[in-house]
């Protein structure tokens, strides 16, 4: 086979596949034996029909095209390993030449691949490399927030007569009018006076009113089928409670903790608190690495990736290709299909490897933000043929994780900061390793593996069997 590749552009090429008669010939011979198996021919035996009957029969033409069918795709993507590039979408293929379709046989295939490729760019030497970020301050404001939190908890709700304020809980009714018709209700709804997260205008609205009393305010529409619409919303607080806290105090801390005083859960909260201030430490050295990418690594993306995602974004959303929500949304896509590119040209570099466990544990945590069951998402995801799309997608998050490894990370105050917690190291991976291919099984760690591998097919057995039966 040979194969030459013109580049169209940056992120476009060309391949030209020549394939002689010879490396075809097997491909044609399986052909021949297929079409021979499924026809009946006088004074032969099925599956003996010799190759030129079959070309009078059936046609020399149906034969070539079974055989390049097979194997047009084999060839495609040995010539595009040969130019070194990656695809980033479907090939536009055109064959251009066959094998002689009459005649002596012979000949040769000859087809052209025009395919989107990822751009050729280059990441910038991660060592040497510095990302700076705030250092972790622990403050008694911080420690007393997540006790005020903890105490909000076990906290308990009484009516009140007086007028509503904010932290106050209310049981509200909600009616939309718009050009004088009723478009939207609710009733019964629990709201808490100052989270904001309902109505603008809503807390403005409930602040001072008093069970059983309403009030009228505009408001656009946040949601249904008039979101983003002006309306004349009316609320009324059918209940009033404000919310009564426990006492900070030792019977507190032994109630809400495993603790005996209010002074040893407050050390366990400052304790947690730090926990999470490194943890948003480690999250912000690896959002300052890929701004640092971001930077450093400029190429134009593909349009028409930027294209499918956008339709791909829209079609989710029930909406079509040519809806003004598409304007908004590009941008913001071409940022997501530029950091994929950039953090794949990482993870190769960094050598990432997706372990199995890892890809459940991804399936699984992606499963409870649907609210789906585990078993039924990881069934829905292969169906879909969404299993390489996940699996790039934690290489792409390890990669990152590798890649901190090698830069220096430092807080504003010069102070380095240890991110091994959160990144590991290559000494911990090394170890890893070692002592598992150090740890030699005994005879009852076998018959533990056999025991366990024996059942676990039988749960895949049971499991495929109840999803075949759904």
């Amino acid at each position: 086979m040979k194969s030459t590749v013109e580049n169209l552009d940056p992120a476009r090429l060309k391949l030209t596949v020549e394939v002689p008669y010879e490396e075809l010939k097997p491909s044609l011979d399986a052909a021949y034996t297929s079409i021979g198996s499924q026809i009946q021919v006088p004074g032969f035996r099925r599956g003996h029909v010799p190759q030129q009957v079959i070309d009078q029969r059936v046609g020399r033409a149906s034969v070539i095209q079974e055989a390049v069918n097979n194997k047009l795709n084999d060839f495609y993507r040995e010539a595009l390993n040969e130019s070194g590039r990656v695809p980033m979408a479907q090939p536009e293929v055109e064959v251009t030449e066959l094998p002689n379709l009459t005649g002596a046989q012979g000949g040769q295939l000859v087809f052209t691949a025009e395919v989107v490729v990822r751009p050729e760019i280059e990441l910038p030497e991660l060592d040497g490399l510095e990302i700076t970020v705030d250092p972790v301050a622990i403050t008694d404001e911080d420690v007393e927030t997540e006790l005020e939190n903890l105490r909000a908890r076990f906290g308990s709700l009484k009516a009140v007569t007086r007028k509503a304020k904010t932290g106050d809980f209310v049981t509200i009714d909600l009616t939309a009018v718009i050009d004088g018709e009723e478009v939207d209700s609710a009733s019964g709804v629990s709201y808490e006076i100052g989270k904001g997260n309902m109505l603008t205008g809503l807390d403005t609205a409930l602040r001072g009113l008093k069970a059983e009393e309403s009030a009228t305010f505009t408001t656009t529409l946040a949601g249904g089928e008039h979101e983003g619409e002006e309306a004349e919303v009316t609320v009324t607080a059918s209940a009033v409670k404000e919310r009564e806290l426990p006492e900070a105090d030792d019977d507190f801390a032994q109630m809400a903790s495993e603790f005996d005083t209010i002074d040893e859960l407050r050390e366990d909260l400052r304790d947690q608190v730090a926990a999470r201030k490194a943890g948003d430490q480690a999250i912000a050295a690896r959002d300052g690495l890929l701004d640092v990418l971001r930077e450093k690594v400029v190429f134009d993306v593909p349009e028409v990736l930027v294209d499918q995602e956008v339709s791909a974004h829209l079609k989710a959303e029930g909406k079509e290709d040519d809806d003004p929500h598409a304007a908004e949304i590009r941008d913001d896509i071409t940022t997501g299909v530029r950091d994929q590119i950039i953090l794949d040209v990482l993870a190769e570099q960094t050598e990432v490897n997706v372990s199995q466990d890892e890809l459940i544990d991804f399936l699984i945590q992606t499963a409870q933000q649907y609210g789906m069951e585990p078993a039924q998402f990881m069934q829905g995801a292969q169906q879909a043929n969404q299993i390489p799309a996940f699996v790039s997608e934690i290489a792409r998050n390890k990669s990152l994780a590798l890649a901190l490894r090698q830069v220096s990370v430092k807080d504003t105050d010069g102070t380095d900061v240890d991110l091994t917690e959160f990144i590991g190291s290559d000494e911990r991976d090394a170890q890893q390793v070692v002592s598992e291919v150090e740890r030699v099984p005994s005879p009852a760690d076998a018959d533990l593996a056999g025991s366990a591998s024996a059942a676990s097919s039988a749960s895949a057995a049971s499991a495929a069997s109840a999803a075949s039966a759904e």
